[in-house]
């Protein structure tokens, strides 16, 4: 199973990371902003270095619409799987017009309400990730597994 692992640097990166105990058994991408966490991919990881996508900045939004489009198609994953944050609409939205699957891991610091990027892509997420049990409650899609 190929995978397409998106996420932007900092916590959503480490969350990312966290999760290695599922993905390190597959065939992997990563799509991701380079800074200095993130820049230990260059050792032995595919990467596609996107701009940083700033949350509510809908220009770099647009301009990142293509690049997302070119990486989904050349790649051709089985699933796209987000930490977010914002980097992941733009892919929720292009998986879901490939047909491929979509996944979401909502941040830990959401404890009480989604963010806006997991409001964003909840309605396109094959599955929908929350790491709070109580979230459940209000956003029935989403599944509680623990803590990442």
């Amino acid at each position: 199973m190929k995978l397409l692992l998106v996420c932007t640097s900092g916590g959503h990166f480490s969350t990312m990371r966290r999760l290695e105990s599922f993905w390190c058994n597959h065939e992997r991408v990563w799509v991701t902003d380079w800074k200095k966490d993130t820049k230990l991919l260059e050792n032995g990881e595919k990467v596609h270095w996107l701009p940083y996508q700033a949350p509510r900045d809908m220009l770099a939004f647009w301009q990142n619409i293509p690049r997302i489009f070119k990486i989904v198609y050349s790649e051709q994953p089985d699933i796209v799987i987000s930490t977010g944050a914002s980097i992941a609409v733009g892919f929720a939205i292009v998986a879901k017009l490939f047909g491929k699957r979509f996944v979401y891991v909502e941040s830990i610091s959401r404890s009480e309400e989604l963010s806006l990027s997991g409001k964003l892509v909840y309605k396109f997420s094959d599955e929908f990730y929350v790491q709070w049990p109580n979230l459940c409650h209000k956003y029935p899609k989403a599944i509680f597994k623990g803590y990442a």
